[in-house]
């Protein structure tokens, strides 16, 4: 699964490790999630050129090994940044228009049942206009996972988008706000079709080469998690580590840590990745009542910076990540000047789709975002 706005979910810490000492509050806020029940916690915080690096609690619970701030973890929906990312250089390159229909790139993958993909833009996909249904919310499309264990079980992309179809649309393209992961699969159909190459190569070449990311991956039926990671586990402590990302794609499946999604995304933000036409559209939300302020795989938040009336509050840019075992979240503020990327051990998807709560409660999150952008 994949969130929107999983800082509204996230927990709070116990146990630290902080390679600057103005991370005082941050650390504390670290240490809160783990004593609220996430095993581990792993932080970096940027303000300026000033970092700070933070772990608290423990990176796997049966060896009692700690945690670190280089280990990896699924970054889950973070990964749709990445993929947008790519789309809007290849419009800045002029090998395709957002403005495109998805039937143009992909013929007869999205009809049926009321979908038509003549009516849906790139753009739509990237923006969750489509209104197109994501089958990942549907609790039977995991029961090869949760129900029989079979952990290295493969969804293609196609399998998922097929899924989707056989299911009406939400609301007309362009009429609505609805989070859906088939957007995201379409949108690395499409990427292929443009490229002729994997979508995971086109990011490998475009990003993670240039900007150095060496622990970045982008699995695409692996279930492992390679070189020094977190364990995911889910609320009761089983470890959930080993899951096949097939399911999740373009929509999710890669792995990273806190340093390299910071760096990617000081890089988005601050303009070195796209051409300021294309900047201007990944920034462009769509606003609905009720939903969130989405751009192009990104999302515009405001955070509060006290509790006092007329406390000043700080416009910032956020993608999150929610999947088995893992939470995350990766704020930059809009002047680009301070960052927050966050990950915590726990995420329970059963939980999830029983509409349950899917991590410990906790305010340990919000205390790190303050911590972070505000102090």
């Amino acid at each position: 699964m994949c969130a929107v706005a999983v800082s509204g979910l996230f927990p709070a810490a116990a146990t630290q490790r902080t390679s600057d000492p103005g991370g005082a509050r941050l650390k504390e806020a670290v240490e809160q999630t783990v004593a609220d029940g996430f095993p581990g916690v792993v932080a970096y915080a940027r303000n300026g050129e000033r970092e700070s690096r933070i772990a608290a609690g423990l990176a796997d619970t049966a060896s009692g090994e700690r945690a670190r701030p280089h280990q990896r973890f699924r970054i889950a929906s973070n990964t749709k940044s990445f993929v947008s990312t790519v789309l809007l250089q290849l419009e800045g390159e002029g090998r395709l228009s957002l403005d495109d229909s998805v039937e143009k790139w992909l013929p007869g993958v999205v009809q049926k049942n009321g979908n038509a993909g003549k009516d849906i833009t790139v753009r739509q996909l990237l923006n969750h206009t489509s209104g197109l249904y994501d089958p990942t919310d549907e609790p039977e499309f995991f029961a090869p996972y949760l129900e029989r264990q079979e952990w290295d079980h493969v969804y293609t992309p196609r399998e998922v988008i097929a899924r989707a179809v056989r299911h009406k649309p939400l609301f007309a393209p362009g009429g609505g706000w609805s989070y859906s992961n088939t957007n995201y699969l379409l949108a690395g159909l499409v990427i292929e079709a443009v490229t002729h190459h994997s979508a995971p190569s086109e990011i490998q070449r475009r990003i993670l080469a240039p900007l150095g990311l060496k622990d970045t991956s982008f699995p695409v039926t692996d279930p492992a998690i390679h070189g020094p990671h977190l364990h995911g586990y889910d609320l009761a402590g089983r470890d959930m580590t080993r899951f096949s990302p097939s399911y999740d794609w373009t929509a999710g499946a890669m792995i990273s840590t806190v340093d390299d999604l910071a760096r990617f995304h000081r890089a988005l933000f601050t303009g070195t990745l796209l051409r300021p036409a294309q900047q201007r559209e990944l920034l462009t939300t769509v606003r609905f009542p009720d939903k969130p302020a989405y751009g192009l795989g990104v999302q515009r938040m405001d955070v509060t910076c006290g509790s006092e009336p007329g406390t000043k509050r700080i416009s910032a840019w956020e993608t999150d990540g929610a999947g088995p075992g893992f939470t995350s979240v990766s704020l930059t503020t809009a002047d680009g000047e301070r960052q927050l990327v966050l990950a915590a051990n726990v995420y329970d998807l059963g939980a999830e789709l029983k509409d349950e709560r899917p991590v410990p409660h906790s305010e340990g999150l919000g205390k790190a975002r303050t911590a972070a952008l505000c102090d």
